[in-house]
Protein backbone atom coordinates (compact mmCIF):
# COMPACT_ATOMS: atom_id res chain seq x y z
CA UNK A 1 0.00 0.00 0.00
CA UNK A 2 1.23 3.46 -0.93
CA UNK A 3 -0.06 6.80 0.27
CA UNK A 4 -1.19 9.36 -2.30
CA UNK A 5 1.75 11.77 -2.42
CA UNK A 6 0.03 14.80 -3.93
CA UNK A 7 -3.48 15.41 -2.52
CA UNK A 8 -6.35 14.35 -4.81
CA UNK A 9 -3.96 13.01 -7.48
CA UNK A 10 -3.36 9.25 -7.27
CA UNK A 11 -0.85 7.91 -9.78
CA UNK A 12 -2.41 4.42 -9.79
CA UNK A 13 -5.78 2.84 -9.01
CA UNK A 14 -6.64 3.71 -5.44
CA UNK A 15 -7.19 1.23 -2.61
CA UNK A 16 -8.63 3.58 0.02
CA UNK A 17 -10.94 6.60 -0.12
CA UNK A 18 -12.40 8.89 2.52
CA UNK A 19 -16.08 9.69 1.95
CA UNK A 20 -19.19 11.06 3.61
CA UNK A 21 -20.83 8.47 5.87
CA UNK A 22 -24.02 9.14 3.86
CA UNK A 23 -22.53 8.23 0.48
CA UNK A 24 -25.38 5.78 -0.15
CA UNK A 25 -25.45 2.02 -0.62
CA UNK A 26 -25.21 1.95 -4.41
CA UNK A 27 -22.26 4.34 -4.73
CA UNK A 28 -20.46 2.62 -1.87
CA UNK A 29 -21.04 -0.82 -3.40
CA UNK A 30 -19.63 0.37 -6.73
CA UNK A 31 -16.44 1.51 -5.03
CA UNK A 32 -16.15 -1.71 -3.04
CA UNK A 33 -16.70 -3.77 -6.19
CA UNK A 34 -13.74 -1.90 -7.68
CA UNK A 35 -11.58 -3.07 -4.80
CA UNK A 36 -11.62 0.26 -2.98
CA UNK A 37 -11.89 0.35 0.80
CA UNK A 38 -14.34 3.03 1.88
CA UNK A 39 -13.49 4.93 5.05
CA UNK A 40 -16.45 6.97 6.24
CA UNK A 41 -16.47 10.23 8.10
CA UNK A 42 -18.38 10.80 11.33
CA UNK A 43 -21.09 13.43 11.80
CA UNK A 44 -19.82 16.87 12.74
CA UNK A 45 -22.67 17.92 15.00
CA UNK A 46 -21.81 21.62 14.77
CA UNK A 47 -22.81 21.70 11.08
CA UNK A 48 -26.17 21.89 9.37
CA UNK A 49 -27.46 18.65 7.88
CA UNK A 50 -26.30 19.18 4.28
CA UNK A 51 -22.59 19.21 5.09
CA UNK A 52 -22.28 17.46 8.46
CA UNK A 53 -20.58 14.42 6.92
CA UNK A 54 -18.49 16.12 4.24
CA UNK A 55 -14.85 15.01 4.48
CA UNK A 56 -13.47 18.05 2.66
CA UNK A 57 -14.91 20.31 5.38
CA UNK A 58 -13.23 18.55 8.30
CA UNK A 59 -10.10 16.93 6.80
CA UNK A 60 -7.28 18.38 4.72
CA UNK A 61 -4.89 15.92 3.11
CA UNK A 62 -1.46 17.56 3.17
CA UNK A 63 0.16 14.72 1.23
CA UNK A 64 1.46 11.18 1.77
CA UNK A 65 0.09 9.91 5.11
CA UNK A 66 -0.35 13.37 6.64
CA UNK A 67 -3.83 14.64 7.42
CA UNK A 68 -4.92 17.79 9.25
CA UNK A 69 -8.24 17.15 10.98
CA UNK A 70 -10.67 19.57 12.60
CA UNK A 71 -10.74 19.24 16.41
CA UNK A 72 -14.52 18.75 16.20
CA UNK A 73 -14.07 15.21 14.85
CA UNK A 74 -10.41 14.45 15.59
CA UNK A 75 -10.99 12.09 18.51
CA UNK A 76 -13.43 9.97 16.49
CA UNK A 77 -11.49 9.87 13.21
CA UNK A 78 -8.01 9.48 14.68
CA UNK A 79 -8.37 5.83 15.82
CA UNK A 80 -9.84 4.81 12.47
CA UNK A 81 -7.21 6.51 10.32
CA UNK A 82 -4.19 5.96 12.57
CA UNK A 83 -4.54 2.18 12.35
CA UNK A 84 -4.32 2.55 8.57
CA UNK A 85 -0.95 4.24 8.97
CA UNK A 86 -2.02 7.87 8.74
CA UNK A 87 -0.41 10.59 10.85
CA UNK A 88 -3.14 12.95 12.01
CA UNK A 89 -2.52 16.48 13.23
CA UNK A 90 -5.28 18.24 15.11
CA UNK A 91 -6.06 21.57 13.47
CA UNK A 92 -6.30 24.75 15.52
CA UNK A 93 -9.65 25.94 14.19
CA UNK A 94 -12.82 24.75 15.88
CA UNK A 95 -15.53 24.71 13.23
CA UNK A 96 -19.00 26.14 13.66
CA UNK A 97 -22.25 25.97 11.73
CA UNK A 98 -22.12 28.84 9.26
CA UNK A 99 -19.76 30.46 6.77
CA UNK A 100 -17.02 31.58 7.27
CA UNK A 101 -16.62 29.55 10.46
CA UNK A 102 -16.83 26.22 8.61
CA UNK A 103 -14.25 26.68 5.83
CA UNK A 104 -10.84 26.52 7.55
CA UNK A 105 -9.92 23.10 6.12
CA UNK A 106 -11.72 23.33 2.77
CA UNK A 107 -8.59 24.35 0.88
CA UNK A 108 -8.09 23.63 -2.83
CA UNK A 109 -4.73 22.06 -3.62
CA UNK A 110 -3.66 21.74 -7.25
CA UNK A 111 -0.19 20.25 -7.39
CA UNK A 112 2.19 22.71 -5.73
CA UNK A 113 -0.36 25.55 -5.60
CA UNK A 114 -3.26 26.03 -3.20
CA UNK A 115 -6.21 28.42 -3.31
CA UNK A 116 -8.30 29.62 -0.39
CA UNK A 117 -9.68 32.66 1.38
CA UNK A 118 -6.56 33.07 3.48
CA UNK A 119 -8.39 35.07 6.14
CA UNK A 120 -9.91 31.79 7.29
CA UNK A 121 -7.29 29.11 6.52
CA UNK A 122 -6.37 27.00 9.54
CA UNK A 123 -2.96 27.89 10.98
CA UNK A 124 -1.84 24.26 11.02
CA UNK A 125 -2.43 24.01 7.28
CA UNK A 126 -0.55 27.28 6.75
CA UNK A 127 2.48 25.87 8.58
CA UNK A 128 2.33 22.65 6.55
CA UNK A 129 2.20 24.64 3.32
CA UNK A 130 5.20 26.71 4.36
CA UNK A 131 7.14 23.58 5.31
CA UNK A 132 6.29 21.88 2.00
CA UNK A 133 6.78 25.04 -0.10
CA UNK A 134 3.17 25.12 -1.29
CA UNK A 135 2.22 28.46 -2.83
CA UNK A 136 -1.07 29.55 -1.22
CA UNK A 137 -3.04 32.06 -3.29
CA UNK A 138 -5.78 34.20 -1.75
CA UNK A 139 -9.24 34.14 -3.35
CA UNK A 140 -12.55 35.31 -1.95
CA UNK A 141 -14.08 31.84 -2.06
CA UNK A 142 -13.87 29.92 1.21
CA UNK A 143 -15.20 26.60 -0.12
CA UNK A 144 -12.45 26.24 -2.71
CA UNK A 145 -12.06 22.46 -2.43
CA UNK A 146 -15.71 21.49 -2.71
CA UNK A 147 -16.28 23.97 -5.53
CA UNK A 148 -13.47 22.48 -7.63
CA UNK A 149 -12.87 19.14 -9.31
CA UNK A 150 -9.13 18.49 -9.52
CA UNK A 151 -8.30 16.83 -12.84
CA UNK A 152 -4.50 16.75 -12.71
CA UNK A 153 -1.72 18.87 -11.24
CA UNK A 154 -2.39 21.61 -13.77
CA UNK A 155 -6.14 21.29 -14.50
CA UNK A 156 -9.46 21.87 -12.72
CA UNK A 157 -13.21 22.09 -13.30
CA UNK A 158 -15.24 24.69 -11.38
CA UNK A 159 -18.35 26.87 -11.58
CA UNK A 160 -16.67 29.68 -9.61
CA UNK A 161 -15.74 32.38 -12.14
CA UNK A 162 -13.39 34.40 -9.93
CA UNK A 163 -11.60 31.30 -8.71
CA UNK A 164 -11.19 30.11 -12.29
CA UNK A 165 -9.77 33.46 -13.42
CA UNK A 166 -7.28 33.50 -10.55
CA UNK A 167 -6.24 29.90 -11.13
CA UNK A 168 -5.59 30.57 -14.80
CA UNK A 169 -3.31 33.48 -13.88
CA UNK A 170 -1.15 30.92 -12.09
CA UNK A 171 -0.97 28.54 -15.03
CA UNK A 172 -3.84 26.24 -14.11
CA UNK A 173 -5.98 25.09 -17.03
CA UNK A 174 -9.64 25.49 -16.13
CA UNK A 175 -12.99 24.35 -17.46
CA UNK A 176 -15.57 26.86 -16.22
CA UNK A 177 -19.06 25.37 -16.06
CA UNK A 178 -22.48 26.77 -15.21
CA UNK A 179 -23.61 26.15 -11.61
CA UNK A 180 -26.54 23.87 -10.79
CA UNK A 181 -27.76 20.37 -11.51
CA UNK A 182 -26.03 18.85 -8.47
CA UNK A 183 -28.09 17.77 -5.46
CA UNK A 184 -27.18 19.04 -1.99
CA UNK A 185 -30.10 18.45 0.33
CA UNK A 186 -31.52 21.63 1.85
CA UNK A 187 -29.60 23.95 -0.47
CA UNK A 188 -30.17 25.16 -4.03
CA UNK A 189 -27.40 23.01 -5.46
CA UNK A 190 -24.07 21.39 -4.68
CA UNK A 191 -20.63 21.70 -6.22
CA UNK A 192 -18.79 19.66 -8.83
CA UNK A 193 -15.72 19.20 -6.61
CA UNK A 194 -17.81 17.79 -3.81
CA UNK A 195 -19.45 15.29 -6.16
CA UNK A 196 -16.52 13.08 -7.02
CA UNK A 197 -12.80 12.53 -7.20
CA UNK A 198 -10.07 10.63 -9.01
CA UNK A 199 -9.95 6.86 -8.54
CA UNK A 200 -6.77 6.66 -10.59
CA UNK A 201 -4.76 8.95 -12.82
CA UNK A 202 -7.15 8.06 -15.65
CA UNK A 203 -10.52 7.57 -13.91
CA UNK A 204 -12.76 10.28 -12.47
CA UNK A 205 -15.69 9.14 -10.35
CA UNK A 206 -18.92 11.07 -9.91
CA UNK A 207 -21.61 10.10 -7.42
CA UNK A 208 -24.39 9.97 -10.01
CA UNK A 209 -25.38 10.87 -13.55
CA UNK A 210 -24.57 14.29 -14.98
CA UNK A 211 -27.79 14.63 -16.98
CA UNK A 212 -29.02 17.74 -15.11
CA UNK A 213 -25.75 19.65 -15.41
CA UNK A 214 -26.06 22.09 -18.32
CA UNK A 215 -22.43 21.70 -19.33
CA UNK A 216 -22.26 17.94 -18.89
CA UNK A 217 -20.97 17.39 -22.42
CA UNK A 218 -18.18 19.91 -21.76
CA UNK A 219 -17.15 17.95 -18.67
CA UNK A 220 -17.00 14.68 -20.60
CA UNK A 221 -15.09 16.29 -23.47
CA UNK A 222 -12.66 18.04 -21.14
CA UNK A 223 -11.87 14.89 -19.21
CA UNK A 224 -11.54 12.86 -22.41
CA UNK A 225 -9.07 15.42 -23.68
CA UNK A 226 -7.03 14.87 -20.52
CA UNK A 227 -7.08 11.10 -21.02
CA UNK A 228 -9.57 10.52 -18.22
CA UNK A 229 -12.64 8.29 -18.34
CA UNK A 230 -15.73 8.92 -16.22
CA UNK A 231 -17.07 6.37 -13.73
CA UNK A 232 -20.65 6.95 -12.54
CA UNK A 233 -21.14 5.39 -9.10
CA UNK A 234 -24.94 5.28 -8.91
CA UNK A 235 -28.11 5.68 -10.95
CA UNK A 236 -29.08 8.80 -9.01
CA UNK A 237 -28.67 12.39 -10.13
CA UNK A 238 -25.18 13.57 -9.21
CA UNK A 239 -25.03 14.66 -5.56
CA UNK A 240 -22.50 16.51 -3.41
CA UNK A 241 -20.85 14.42 -0.66
CA UNK A 242 -17.91 16.69 0.12
CA UNK A 243 -15.53 14.96 -2.26
CA UNK A 244 -14.19 11.46 -2.69
CA UNK A 245 -10.72 11.86 -1.19
CA UNK A 246 -8.20 9.29 -2.52
CA UNK A 247 -5.76 8.29 0.21
CA UNK A 248 -3.87 5.15 -0.79
CA UNK A 249 -3.13 3.11 -3.91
Amino acid sequence: MNFVHTPNLPINKIKTALVDYRIGAEAEATLVDMGIEVIKTVPCEEFYEAIKGHPDIVVHHVGDNNLVVAPNVFDKLEPVLAKKGFALTKGETWLNRNYPENVAYNVLRVGSIAFHNTKYTDQTILREFEKNKINLIHVNQGYTKCSTCIVDEHSIITSDYKLAMTAMKYGVDCLLIKPGGIILSGLDYGFIGGSGGLLSKNTMAFTGNLDNIQDNYKIYDYLKGKGIEVKILSRKQIFDIGSIIPLTY
